[in-house]
């Protein structure tokens, strides 16, 4: 493992790579490196944007975009397809990051096991951060429990197929 020192340079103000790397942001990062990009957008007086950060989407000042929802066990179909307004939606689904039958990233910390009852969500939300968070926290949680404390919409597709989505979804499932 090479050491950091090896790997990057910092003058202060801007981190170089000095080699190739790989950052894994993980859960609700990479949700929340999007909003950080698209504050850096609107400070420099960008207002108009689209962030598409490979499953997760910042959507700001334009009108909605039309964003398919990639079907977990073939990646050639959509399942549906959902309208973006201001604000991100983020994905997650068993079959990125894995690693052999079954074997994927998404752990229940309970068992230490890949999850298997829930193998794809996507949410949208206000942020990037929190849609990241909750398109994880839905492998887990039921999405009444997580209503309680958060305002987002949600699709989300079982292992046997189903899938549910939130009532007001401005979108269109196929399945």
């Amino acid at each position: 493992m090479p050491r950091w020192e090896d790997s990057f340079a910092w003058d202060g103000r801007a981190l170089t790579t000095l080699r190739p790397v790989v950052l894994d942001v993980g859960a609700a990062g990479k949700g929340y490196l999007v909003d950080l990009v698209g504050g850096l957008l609107h400070d420099a007086g960008v207002h108009e944007f689209v962030i598409d950060a490979s499953g997760d989407i910042v959507n700001a000042g334009g009108p909605p975009i039309r964003v398919g929802l990639e079907h977990p066990l073939d990646p050639t179909v959509a399942i549906g397809v959902v309208a973006l307004g201001d604000g991100s939606l983020c994905a997650s689904a068993s079959n990125r990051r894995a690693w052999g039958e079954g074997l994927h990233h998404i752990l229940d910390a309970t068992t230490g096991l890949p999850t298997g009852g829930v193998i794809a969500t996507w949410a949208m939300a206000s942020t990037g951060l929190v849609a990241d968070g909750l398109a994880t926290a839905l492998f887990f949680a039921e999405p009444a429990r997580l209503a309680e404390h958060f305002d987002f919409d949600f699709v989300r597709m079982f292992a046997d197929g189903r899938v549910e989505r939130s009532t007001h979804l401005d979108g269109e499932l196929f399945v």
